[in-house]
């Protein structure tokens, strides 16, 4: 049996990486016309680290990161919400605040989360990465292992239009996103972060070709279960 020993850093840089854009995603940026969040800095790199993951260790791997990723993401929501409600010391004061009430204002403008901005986030990411790792997979099959830019590429334009489509969807639905900025803001995120991974492809490349020496793995996903509820 092949060890993978590279499987658990691959899936470290995954969850952390998930980890990390819900917590700068507070941040907006502006890039050109575009309204953008920081997030879509190191969101992106998840889904070049899913692309590294289906590509090389195949989709039931992938997906087993893919809910490791979800339980820790909700497991630090809950210790950031849990935290938050704790009553604050009547010394705490953050730098640049003057009062405990004003550093729980800021703690809960970053940590804090609403429930339907939780239920966007989680929806999405499911159906994003799930979709993601999926057509990466057929299309390895399609095209006998050639050609990876067109699945690396391809995935992410097929799962980026429902991941950023279903987030954006449900806060416009909860009156949180003006019906009028939606499609702005779909196609802003989607051309941000489809450029993204197309820049970064050289890269994907090196990782992959590397890793598929270093652990003598290719996996192909013929016969696989595709159910995402498996773990």
């Amino acid at each position: 049996m092949k060890s993978n020993r590279f499987y658990p850093l691959i899936t470290a840089v995954f969850v952390t990486a998930l980890l990390v854009s819900n917590i700068v995603a507070v941040k907006q940026i502006q890039i050109g016309p575009f309204k953008l969040t920081a997030a879509l800095l190191i969101f992106s790199v998840s889904y070049i680290f899913g692309d590294v993951l289906t590509e090389v260790y195949g989709y039931a791997k992938a997906r087993r990161v893919i809910w490791i990723g979800f339980g820790c993401n909700l497991l630090a929501v809950v210790a950031f919400i849990t935290a938050g409600l704790l009553p604050p010391s009547s010394t705490w004061m953050l730098p640049g605040f003057a009062s405990p009430q004003a550093s729980q204002t800021a703690y809960d403008a970053i940590l804090g989360y609403t429930p339907l901005i939780l239920l966007a986030s989680f929806a999405a990411y499911l159906v994003g990465e799930f979709l993601n790792s999926f057509v990466l997979a057929k299309m390895k099959i399609w095209t006998g292992g050639k050609w990876l830019w067109t699945r690396t590429i391809g995935s992410t334009l097929v799962a980026q239009v429902a991941d950023t489509g279903i987030f954006v969807g449900i806060l416009a639905l909860g009156g949180l996103v003006a019906p009028g900025d939606v499609l702005p803001i779909i196609l802003g995120e989607w051309l941000s972060k489809v450029s993204y991974e197309t820049l970064a492809t050289p890269i994907t490349y090196r990782i992959i070709n590397w890793l598929k020496r270093a652990e003598d793995e290719d996996y192909y996903d013929r016969g696989t279960d595709f159910a995402p509820w498996k773990y």
